[in-house]
């Protein structure tokens, strides 16, 4: 189900001045903020206890949020993307032209995309107009949250806003797949 205009427009604003915000995703609730803000990214590693070099994912709502990262891509390569979003497939791409931030890549050159299939994440980057960081709420080496209550609990009032919903029918997070090898980095 699609959250009302007023949840959307609350936790752009929440986006647009930098804050972090926590939404139902297709399998565990995510902490997302501005992949361009610094600080904001700063504020979601600090949060989770997660070291900047491990990277974090992007997820859209359409292709167009990250065209640069696709004008290089082989004819095979773009329809792995296209066979599997929308869709819980994560995909390693990569970053040719450095379009995506060393803060959100980590140690790597790759950038960690998906396009998702849930209602709150597609309309959360439609109000947003862009890509939102996507990373399961949780401390670093914890089981993510499956409710709300567990993210309010665990994040107290160090989130900016909580964007209600229901999570999606998938059991686990999404699969992560390297599309230069075809690797997969964390099975379905």
């Amino acid at each position: 189900m699609r959250p009302s205009n007023v949840h959307l427009q609350s936790a752009t604003q929440a986006l647009t001045a930098g804050g972090v915000i926590a939404y139902p995703t297709e399998a565990v609730w995510g902490l997302g903020c501005d992949p361009w803000n610094d600080k904001a990214v700063a504020k979601i590693l600090k949060l989770k206890q997660r070291p900047m070099h491990k990277g974090l994912i992007l997820v859209a709502s359409k292709w167009s949020q990250f065209e640069p990262l696709l004008d290089e891509l082989s004819a095979s390569q773009l329809e792995q993307l296209k066979s599997s979003w929308p869709g819980p497939t994560t995909w390693l791409m990569p970053d040719p032209k450095e379009w995506v931030p060393q803060w959100i890549k980590g140690q790597y050159q790759s950038v960690a995309i998906r396009v998702s299939s849930h209602p709150t994440v597609l309309a959360l980057c439609d109000e947003f107009n862009g890509l939102v960081v996507s990373t399961s709420a949780n401390l670093a080496g914890c089981e993510p949250a499956r409710t709300q209550l567990q993210v309010t609990q665990t994040f107290e009032n160090d989130i900016d806003y909580v964007v209600t919903g229901d999570l999606g029918q998938s059991k686990q997070p999404s699969q992560v797949k390297d599309l230069v090898s075809g690797q997969v980095i964390r099975p379905a």
